[in-house]
């Protein structure tokens, strides 16, 4: 096998994406993903403005891909309720669609893609991964973009606390009460030690996420459906939408989870993207904008730059994504506590305005599409 130019780890939307603008570049990148097959993970679903607008940028129309129209967000604190206009366009569009077209288009434009390929290990100082098979590969520069998994051997330097946050998604199947709930929204439901966030996406179904306390879930047995049985104590509207569920699908769950963490500096041939160089609360942010923005950053820094362009492209991501990160995050401590939570509802009920302007801010300003 070829020596790739770049070496890209992981498939999501940000390995994908960072695949398919080298290759229209001219550069011959190969990207392995331990899945034979993509699936929805714990996050993801909710695409905003930001993220619409990159995707287009790559020629990717999510109403074309059959993405569930969102205008409005609603937010629920036990039974205090804000609604309000989104200050763009969003929509609901499964990771698993999302990431098989970006794969489809990169190895289209002649990107490799190796899939159901598991690494062992990698070794940043020597741009090489070790495989499960026994096999080595190595680039001119390394792209981990494993979303919140981490990589042994280059593991986020970031400590967790004693608490820390895990993140659970299922599907729903609605009935028609819950349909005609979502449709065109974006649902938060705040509680204690957590929040869910639930839409409506192209395959029909609903996307139910929760960001919980590692404590809340072991408490409940570690069952996610007596979980939210206990939550929809709280906020009893999610226990409505939950129960107008015809069929609850199966449990994905990540643990230890870094919310506010970003990268901010690198070593040469390094570039770390989406989750692995800002991990963004999607309370109010959305994690794949943070993708899609570092895929295109960090291809163009690439290109520019060659494998030295990872020293330019990681503090300026860190930058780039310091507003949303930190505002979202200091939104998600906010709603985790009732009686905080309780005061924010009744102040956006009574200026809902602050909604729509909380949205514009966790946005992520997009870096133009990298060409050669």
């Amino acid at each position: 096998m070829l020596r790739p130019d770049a070496l890209i780890a992981g498939g999501g939307p940000a390995g994908a994406a960072v695949a398919l603008q080298l290759a229209r570049a001219g550069r011959r990148p190969l990207l392995v993903d331990r899945q034979r097959e993509r699936a929805d993970p714990v996050c993801g679903g909710f695409m905003g403005g930001d993220a619409i607008a990159s995707l287009a940028a790559l020629g990717i129309d999510v109403q074309g891909l059959g993405a569930h129209p969102i205008t409005r967000a609603r937010i629920f604190a036990g039974r205090r309720v804000a609604e309000a206009p989104l200050p763009f366009q969003a929509a609901g569009l499964s990771r698993a669609c999302l990431d098989e077209h970006l794969l489809t288009l990169a190895a289209a434009a002649g990107a490799g893609i190796e899939r159901g390929v598991t690494i062992r290990q990698a070794f940043p100082d020597r741009l090489t991964v070790d495989l499960a098979d026994g096999a080595s590969l190595t680039g001119d520069a390394l792209f981990l973009a494993t979303g919140k998994h981490e990589l042994r051997g280059a593991a986020r330097p970031v400590a967790m606390g004693n608490d820390p946050a895990l993140g659970l998604r299922t599907r729903l199947e609605p009935g028609e009460a819950l349909l005609h709930g979502l449709t065109g929204v974006i649902e938060l439901h705040l509680f204690r030690h957590g929040y869910a966030g639930l839409l409506l996406q192209e395959d029909g179904g609903a996307n139910l996420c929760l960001s919980v306390a590692q404590s809340r879930l072991k408490a409940a047995g570690g069952d996610p459906a007596r979980l939210i049985e206990e939550i929809a104590c709280e906020t009893p509207v999610l226990g409505d939408r939950f129960a107008g569920a015809t069929s609850v699908g199966p449990w994905v769950s990540i643990a230890r989870v870094p919310y506010g963490w970003r990268a901010r500096q690198t070593t040469p041939g390094l570039f770390r993207l989406g989750d692995q160089a800002a991990v963004i609360a999607s309370l109010a942010g959305d994690g794949v904008a943070i993708a899609l923005a570092s895929a295109a950053r960090a291809a163009r820094d690439y290109l520019r730059e060659g494998p030295a362009g990872a020293v330019t492209y990681q503090p300026g991501f860190a930058r780039q994504t310091a507003r949303p990160v930190l505002l979202a995050e200091s939104l998600r401590r906010t709603g985790e506590r009732p009686m905080l939570a309780g005061a924010l509802l009744a102040l956006l009920g009574q200026a809902p305005g602050l909604i729509t302007r909380a949205a514009a801010l966790t946005r992520t300003d997009r870096e133009e599409v990298a060409s050669p």
